[in-house]
């Protein structure tokens, strides 16, 4: 495969530093960078200050491995949560819905992925072994008694979810998975609270 030309001019660099977003075509992200420049310079300001700031700011939580700007998240060192209860997620958005069902207070483990042999995803991609010692090694102080699942119901979050939920059974611990409220082939982050919050209610014991 050829390898791609990095545009020269400041507004080519622009329209091809927009189409790393998901669904942005080229097209859409020459549309995004003439509607910045012509119409809202401060906030195409504000967005480059903003994108740098994450950048170099926002890191992982030592514990759960959400996105972070302090070693230990603010839900982590939430001392009113439950730490013998840990709900396993594929991404922070969906670690937010679960939040905002308002229906689950244990603690949380963010994967960052989801096992994908196809897209060279694999348990140590997913921070599997960081999560083996979040659940063994605790640094709670409080052993984990219940794994909930809330990977997504597609094909990859399927083997996701059995392949940590195999392992963890193996190891004597009690693993759980939120019910099918969720629509197969849905994801978390667009499934409204309500539908969310019943799967979680409804959650069954693996195996």
């Amino acid at each position: 495969m050829a390898r791609q030309e990095v545009p020269q001019d400041a507004l080519g660099r622009l329209v091809e530093a927009l189409r790393v977003l998901p669904g942005v075509g080229p097209k859409s992200a020459q549309r995004m960078a003439f509607y910045l420049l012509q119409h809202d310079r401060n906030g195409a300001a504000v967005l480059a200050q903003s994108l740098g700031e994450a950048v170099e700011k926002v890191g992982h939580c030592a514990r759960c491995n959400t996105f972070s700007e302090t070693e230990i998240c603010s839900t982590c060192a939430d001392g009113r949560r439950d730490p013998s209860l840990l709900c396993i997620v594929e991404t922070p958005a969906d670690q937010v819905m679960v939040e905002q069902t308002l229906s689950f207070k244990g603690n949380y483990f963010v994967l960052m992925g989801r096992i994908s042999p196809l897209d060279g995803m694999g348990p140590n991609e997913i921070h599997f072994d960081r999560l083996l010692n979040r659940i063994e090694s605790p640094d709670t102080g409080v052993l984990v008694r219940e794994v909930v699942l809330a990977t997504n119901f597609t094909s990859e979050g399927e083997a996701t979810a059995h392949y940590i939920g195999e392992v963890l059974k193996i190891k004597g611990i009690k693993v759980t998975r939120i019910a099918r409220g969720i629509p197969v082939g849905g994801e978390l982050e667009y499934v409204d609270a309500g539908t969310l919050a019943r799967a979680l209610m409804d959650r069954r014991t693996v195996g």
